[in-house]
């Protein structure tokens, strides 16, 4: 028995399936199969029922699982502990956020963070909000900085940001020279979307008295792409204050209220409630706290 073994049997009795919990660790289906065959050869018992639709644990299986949970979580509560012995804290920070997060929130603090444990790996998850709150939550990555609020009763919050959505005009635009705008001014126009996300939510839900005369010209999932292409003249659209700040010193697009609604995003920093943080991801959470 090892402790790969071990986590490969937590994988499947919590996923409830071979090939998923294979895509989890990065093995072969077969490699995973024949782990859980070793494990149940050493314990000379089954340790899972399986049918055509899902994997269960076996009585035998129930009790080997909250073994190995307490085994692994004590491996890593020992390698924590080593690894802050000589007070410098070291091993691999796991984050997730989502694109715009990373690029224009996250660098400066990366850089203290960085300059302060040199010795810390960084690993980053890039997706959309909803899919890094799973991934905290399955316990893949120690951190996620997403947008709030945040409905999962097995996280904290922490809140860490918060920043202001204005419209996003490019040269070519015919709002390009006004100093504000209004939502129906906003209707008017060509929109280039996000595809998902809460910016995309904020859109739907102000711009709905309008809905049957909108122009929607492109649904694009980068940021980056969206002001290329408003930037461009292909439309306009929402966008936090800080993803455009140097396109707008550049004077490649302009940045707009609009008159009768305030809207701002928040970000959160969120980890699981019933797992203690180890020090690289507990060092970055009180960094991100000063400096956002």
């Amino acid at each position: 028995m090892d402790f790969d073994q071990l986590r490969t049997f937590t994988e499947v009795a919590k996923l409830g399936s071979f090939s998923r919990a294979a895509e989890k660790v990065l093995r072969s289906q077969p490699a995973v199969s024949a782990q859980i065959r070793q494990l149940e050869q050493e314990y000379g018992q089954k340790l899972f029922d399986r049918s055509a639709k899902r994997v269960r644990l076996t009585p035998a299986g129930e009790v080997v699982l909250e073994y190995a949970q307490q085994l692994l979580s004590l491996r890593g509560t020992s390698l924590q502990a080593i690894s802050n012995w000589n007070g410098v804290p070291a091993g691999t920070l796991s984050i997730g956020a989502n694109e715009g997060t990373f690029l224009y929130v996250l660098p400066k603090v990366f850089k203290k963070y960085h300059k302060q444990f040199p010795k810390v790996r960084i690993s980053v998850y890039r997706s959309f909000s909803h899919k890094v709150i799973e991934k905290v939550e399955e316990g893949v990555i120690d951190l996620g900085v997403v947008t709030m609020p945040v409905k999962s009763p097995s996280l904290h919050t922490v809140p860490v940001f918060r920043d202001r959505i204005l419209l996003m005009v490019g040269p070519g635009s015919p709002l390009f020279t006004r100093r504000s705008v209004t939502l129906k001014d906003l209707a008017q126009q060509p929109l280039v979307m996000p595809k998902t996300g809460s910016i995309r939510k904020l859109m739907e839900k102000n711009l709905r008295p309008f809905r049957e005369n909108l122009n929607v010209t492109m649904e694009l999932t980068s940021v980056v792409m969206i002001k290329r292409f408003v930037a461009s003249g292909f439309g306009v659209s929402l966008i936090c204050a800080s993803f455009a700040r140097d396109n707008v010193r550049r004077l490649e697009v302009k940045l707009l209220p609009i008159e009768g609604v305030d809207l701002w995003r928040e970000l959160g920093l969120i980890y699981r409630k019933d797992r203690s943080l180890p020090v690289v991801a507990s060092s970055f959470l009180e960094l991100s706290r000063k400096e956002l």
